[in-house]
């Protein structure tokens, strides 16, 4: 090693500069999410991150969230589905109407619901994983066919009002806190305890994960680069937590986020099915060959993605405490974009759990930031559009190189 301090300068500029091409495609997310947030503090003179804004930005995500962690799968087995927005808004009229016309309990009405949308999700994916139809064709049907259900079963009434307070809690409610003693009377004590764990875990699990990198001879950080990312992390999450608990703490939509993060993240990088998923969007014809049923896989996929959409409905149900005859509408386009921000690529085979729920944030974060410097709803859309299509356009770039 040189022992010139410039040089050593240069070289490690010279690393960080070819690690930031090679993986462009992973940070184009995070340079995203980090330039709206600083962009849209300024703006909107930090309201835009305030505890308050913080935690409706979260609860508002959260729907789209599940969904888009759901699409991401879709996308990487080299599919679409344009049904979830509607199957996802009739299965939370479905749930309006168990409870208060047929006077079903929350706790039957929420698993039935779930169940339905396995189901649909099953339904949906048949002639696609039977008959070989294009998914685009399949899933468009079945969302027709769900919108179509969406308005017969809020036919005459338009709006069904709920008024179980359990289920209105999935989407307003936040999780209980200690009583106060003294100190951080301010502040929700349970979500800074989560804050601290969450942090922990995120160090053990990068440190793991970097071992197990280098007992296989991968490629890893170099420890300069390692030991700096820890901190950006630990920071940013500590900065959350501490936000959060200056509001309500942290509600019941984000623990049903980070749970069903928690769940797919697991399957995806941890099971026999996530490897068997990966290679079916990688190369359909060799996984078939290998031994890996593909219809099954699209069977399993598109059944988490029905189970999914019918947490999103009901989450979206509950937040605004009532089903419409609207609900859904955009859902799948939304679920769409986060999953290609957060880096799915197009041409399947490639994306993260993780990585979806960013792109969600990415793209709630614009709706929040430009809601609140009050631009009109038109040009959100413009934005919003050219966001995605740079985030395709940045991923077509690194498959070529």
């Amino acid at each position: 090693m040189s022992g010139d301090p410039k040089d050593n300068k240069r070289s490690v500029l010279q690393e960080i500069t070819r690690l930031f091409t090679a993986n462009i495609g992973q940070y184009f997310m995070f340079i995203a999410l980090i330039f709206i947030m600083v962009f849209f503090a300024f703006t909107t003179n930090k309201v835009f991150i305030s505890s308050r804004n913080l935690s409706n930005l979260l609860n508002q995500m959260g729907y789209i969230a599940v969904l888009a962690v759901g699409m991401t799968l879709v996308i990487i087995i080299r599919h679409i589905d344009l049904s979830v927005g509607y199957l996802a808004g009739f299965l939370g009229a479905f749930s309006a109407i168990a409870m208060t016309r047929w006077g079903l309990p929350v706790y039957a009405v929420i698993p039935a619901v779930l169940i339905l949308g396995v189901l649909s999700g099953l339904l949906t994916s048949t002639p696609i994983a039977k008959l070989r139809v294009p998914a685009f064709v399949s899933t468009m049907a079945a969302g027709l066919i769900f919108r179509g259900a969406l308005l017969l079963v809020t036919m005459g009434t338009g709006t069904i009002i709920i008024k179980d307070k359990i289920f209105n809690a999935i989407g307003n409610g936040f999780i209980p806190d200690i009583p106060d003693f003294g100190f951080l009377d301010n502040n929700h004590k349970i979500t800074l305890l989560i804050g601290v764990i969450a942090i922990i875990f995120a160090i053990i699990s990068a440190i793991n994960s970097r071992k197990k990198k280098i007992s296989y001879n991968f490629e890893v950080l170099p420890m300069y680069l390692f030991i700096p990312q820890l901190i950006l992390t630990s920071v940013v999450i500590g900065y959350i937590a501490w936000l959060l608990s200056g509001y309500n703490g942290i509600s019941w939509s984000l623990v049903i986020v980070m749970l069903v993060v928690a769940l797919f993240q697991f399957i995806t990088l941890k099971t026999p099915l996530g490897r068997h998923i990966f290679a079916v969007g990688g190369n359909p014809e060799a996984a078939e060959l290998s031994g890996i049923s593909v219809p099954n896989i699209t069977f399993i996929v598109f059944g988490a993605m029905g189970f999914l959409s019918a947490l999103s409905g009901i989450m979206y149900a509950s937040r605004l405490q009532s089903a419409t005859t609207t609900a859904g509408l955009g859902f799948e386009t939304d679920a769409i974009a986060a999953a290609f921000v957060g880096g799915v690529s197009a041409s399947g085979g490639v994306g993260s759990i993780t990585g979806s729920i960013v792109g969600a944030l990415v793209m709630m974060s614009l709706t929040s930031g430009m809601n609140l410097m009050g631009i009109d709803i038109s040009v959100q859309y413009i934005v919003r559009g050219a966001v995605l299509v740079l985030a395709v356009i940045v991923d077509l770039a690194t498959r070529k190189k």
